[in-house]
């Protein structure tokens, strides 16, 4: 797994405005935050990366130097259990931010899952705007609060529902999130493999495989290709995620 591949922005393209301000998920991240003006300070400090599948960005327990901001693709964050196995911790997409440690340390890896473009801050010129700037500190306060409510819900996700629960949640979750992206809530797209929703959900690739074929043959879903499925008993699905 490689380092991820770093590009520089096409000077063309960006003569008469900044990068922030032709980005098409501005408003999902917590750039949002901020004014024009504002919004090219922060745009100095920025470098774009590219990152192709599979390259990671950091390691559990790297120095935390930089913050990011996803503008395309998704990446996953995954910790590695002291038994050697590997629990996927979160899925990020377009306009979610990672890299912000409660140490000097990253306390989970970051690997793209496909090909990735991202903003990248290094962690003391972005700590100086948020201090300069309330209102950004405020819009990263709400999304780490969001990100906790997601962790509560996973925690409660690992610890207490079936494996048709868990997927039934996990598709649920995705659709809502394509939805909050402004992309349509079917067909739910699935950039993650089998393996890797099964060391989110805490199954194995066996069972999530097996769970995603009885979805299909009981008309819950159906699966256009290995990336997309078509979520299709709306109320059945809920039902399992709710556990009713």
């Amino acid at each position: 797994m490689g380092l991820p591949k770093i590009t520089s922005l096409p000077d063309p393209n960006f003569r008469n405005c900044g990068p922030c301000d032709i980005c098409d998920v501005r408003e999902l991240s917590f750039c949002a935050a901020l004014d024009g003006d504002q919004v090219n300070v922060l745009a100095r400090i920025l470098t774009t990366i590219s990152a192709d599948a599979g390259s990671v960005l950091y390691h559990e327990g790297d120095d935390a130097r930089h913050v990011y901001n996803i503008t395309d693709g998704c990446v996953k964050t995954h910790k590695m259990l002291p038994d050697g196995r590997l629990q996927i911790t979160g899925f990020y997409f377009e306009g979610d931010y990672l890299g912000v440690a409660r140490s000097d340390n990253y306390a989970a890896s970051a690997q793209a899952v496909n090909n990735a473009r991202l903003c990248r801050f290094p962690i003391s010129g972005f700590e100086t705007l948020t201090h300069e700037h309330p209102e950004l500190q405020d819009k990263l306060f709400s999304m780490a609060r969001d990100e906790l409510d997601a962790l509560r819900d996973h925690m409660l996700l690992l610890g207490r529902k079936t494996a048709r629960e868990r997927l039934a949640t996990f598709l649920i979750h995705l659709s809502e999130g394509q939805t909050r992206r402004g992309k349509t809530e079917n067909p739910v797209h699935l950039p993650m493999g089998r393996g890797d929703i099964a060391d989110y959900l805490g199954l194995t690739i066996e069972t999530v495989s097996r769970t995603f074929t009885a979805f299909r043959k009981d008309g819950l879903i159906e699966l256009v290709d290995k990336a997309h499925a078509r979520l299709l008993d709306w109320d059945a699905l809920y039902a399992l995620a709710e556990n009713e």
